[in-house]
């Protein structure tokens, strides 16, 4: 009688430890990710159904998707999508594959967003909020907020501008927003950070390059594979960061708040940087889950009455 077909699970322990040797940080999760993908399925249906034969095409998509994985290619990539605040994110070599502390400055900027929508009435006819998603890559952000906006009917009157140098990214990020719908209260801008002459903005974030040029070659190998572009922020890894923020008095309204991603080392040398060069501006840096200095809320002031 010929072998019986090994199961779901049999194909995940497999693979486990090919990932185990191929220094995967995570070879559980990866297989697992990469069965659920080769199957049609989520993570919960591999886990309760391992007692089940894979299938033979199943299984050869599987075994193709683990060689890339030990080749080092991040799971984003050969799955296609990436969950980012409770979305399925399209993600390829176009872009930076979005990371769960981002989802901190997407949480920061609806809270920033609702408080202005909701501080006073806006009378009928007025323009909408408008919000930059700078080096919007994927779009995940813009995507993000305005998904949130609209469970709470607020996204009528917000209209975001996604910005990204490389046209090849932006065009993952308008994939992105017709995905899910929200493209309708989107604008896709290829321009270095800030359109010339674009109006202000009242929310403006960003999740730019911000990695030391030094410490890149030594980041995790799937890293390899992303844009670098979206990665190298120069000697300190603040120089893309600088450059906004000689920028934000051109482009943030009064009163406006720009929400800045940073390296868990950076909380010190962002706060240096505003002082000085947004005299009289206030910057908070706010933690991640693991206490590490992430999010940089820079507000403009208030005109005097």
């Amino acid at each position: 009688m010929p072998d019986a077909a090994p199961t779901v699970a049999e194909l995940v322990q497999r693979a486990t430890e090919r990932l185990t040797v191929a220094g995967s940080a995570s070879p559980r999760l990866d297989a697992e990710l990469l069965m659920a993908a080769a199957l049609g399925v989520d993570r919960t249906g591999v886990i309760a159904h391992g007692s089940a034969p894979a299938g033979a095409g199943a299984g050869s998509v599987f075994e193709g998707y683990v060689a890339r994985r030990e080749r080092g290619e991040p799971v984003a990539y050969i799955r296609g999508f990436r969950e980012f605040h409770g979305l399925a994110i399209a993600t390829d070599p176009r872009a930076l594959i979005p990371r769960p502390e981002t989802e901190l400055l997407v949480d920061e900027a609806i809270a920033a967003v609702v408080a202005r929508l909701t501080a006073a009435p806006r009378p009928e006819g007025s323009p909408p909020l408008r919000v930059a998603d700078l080096g919007t890559g994927t779009g995940a952000i813009a995507v993000a907020l305005l998904a949130a906006l609209r469970k709470r009917h607020m996204d009528e009157h917000v209209l975001v501008v996604a910005v990204d140098l490389w046209p090849d990214a932006l065009e993952l990020a308008r994939e992105n927003a017709v995905g899910h719908g929200v493209a309708d209260r989107m604008r896709f801008r290829e321009a270095d950070l800030v359109p010339v002459g674009d109006v202000p903005y009242d929310v403006i974030c960003a999740n730019l390059p911000y990695v030391a040029t030094d410490a890149v070659a030594g980041l995790a190998p799937d890293l390899g594979f992303e844009p670098r572009s979206a990665l190298d922020g120069g000697a300190d890894g603040l120089d893309v960061i600088r450059r906004l923020l000689e920028r934000l008095p051109a482009v943030l309204e009064q009163d406006g708040v720009a929400l800045l991603e940073i390296g868990a080392d950076q909380g010190v040398a962002i706060g240096a940087a505003v002082a000085e060069l947004l005299h009289g501006w206030r910057c908070d840096v706010q933690p991640d889950l693991a206490g590490h200095p992430r999010l940089a809320r820079i507000q403009r002031p208030a005109p005097l009455a």
